[in-house]
């Protein structure tokens, strides 16, 4: 059995970052810890966002890079998170905000046999 995603997205996110991809071209998505958006992944124009060295590669979501900051990846680590959508915008820093949705983290805790397997395959890379 290969080892779970740590991210996933519902099929209305998938529907979304069609939308946007069309509108937007190629995104990235970032989940946020900050203060200003509480703990939203936030979508942005992928050429726009930069990541460093403290930046963790979670994996990909509708053929785009979903990051994480490390001491984030830390707390979520025994999680998978699942990226759904709900009606009303965010704060603006997010490219949905506009169309009257938010992107929404929701997760669920890791089975001892995918931690397991999670462990096998090793961590995500950090991002260059």
């Amino acid at each position: 059995m290969p080892a779970p995603a740590r991210v996933e997205a519902t099929a209305t996110t998938l529907e979304w970052i069609a939308r946007l991809q069309a509108m937007h071209g190629p995104l990235a998505f970032y989940q946020s810890g900050g203060c200003c958006e509480g703990s939203a992944p936030l979508c942005y124009s992928k050429a726009e966002l930069r990541v460093g060295q403290h930046d963790v590669l979670l994996g990909e979501i509708g053929g785009c890079p979903f990051y994480i900051r490390e001491n984030q990846f830390e707390y979520w680590r025994h999680t998978q998170l699942i990226i759904d959508v709900v009606k009303g915008g965010g704060e603006g820093f997010s490219l949905e905000g506009p169309e009257g949705i938010s992107f929404l983290t929701r997760s669920r805790v890791f089975t001892d046999e995918e931690v397991g397997e999670l462990a096998a395959r090793g961590e995500p890379p950090r991002a260059a």
